[in-house]
């Protein structure tokens, strides 16, 4: 866990309003429309893959780090990652334990008095097929 300074991160994203149930069958569909997009502009890597958390409802943007312009279609539009200060962790492992390592920022943010905002995000790695490769970066905005 650590405390980090974080720069606004420039992204490509369609937004929904899921519940936590339907979120594991939304996500893909989301993420398929941004790729489908930049795919259709020849951008096919470079493109983290990112998911924010705008509340606990979720209302959350699905998408990837891009500065790059590019003409938007559908339902995909710029956004960005939020400026700030935040605690961050990076997960290692399969993606199953993400739900962990998100409870573990929250548990050093009580313990270390630092109170959350609720946004978050997961900025995510390179796919590997080992889950041992696996890393995604979590940061949880700071009050």
């Amino acid at each position: 866990m650590r405390l980090a300074e974080v720069e606004a991160q420039p992204t490509l994203v369609v937004a929904a309003r899921t519940t936590w149930p339907e979120f594991p069958d939304t996500w893909p569909r989301l993420s398929q429309e941004v790729w489908g997009l930049l795919r259709s502009h020849g951008v096919t890597s470079g493109c983290p893959n990112v998911m924010l958390y705008l509340d606990d409802v979720p209302n959350v943007e699905v998408g990837v780090v891009h500065a790059g312009e590019l003409p938007l279609s559908g339902q995909v539009r710029v956004s960005e990652l939020p400026p700030g200060r935040v605690a961050t962790a990076t997960h290692r492992g399969d993606y199953a334990g993400l739900g962990r390592t998100h409870d573990a920022v929250l548990a050093w943010c009580r313990e270390e008095g630092h109170e959350p905002t609720g946004l978050r995000w997961e900025v995510y790695g390179p796919h590997r097929p080992d889950p041992a490769d696996v890393w995604v970066e979590v940061c949880w905005q700071l009050a």
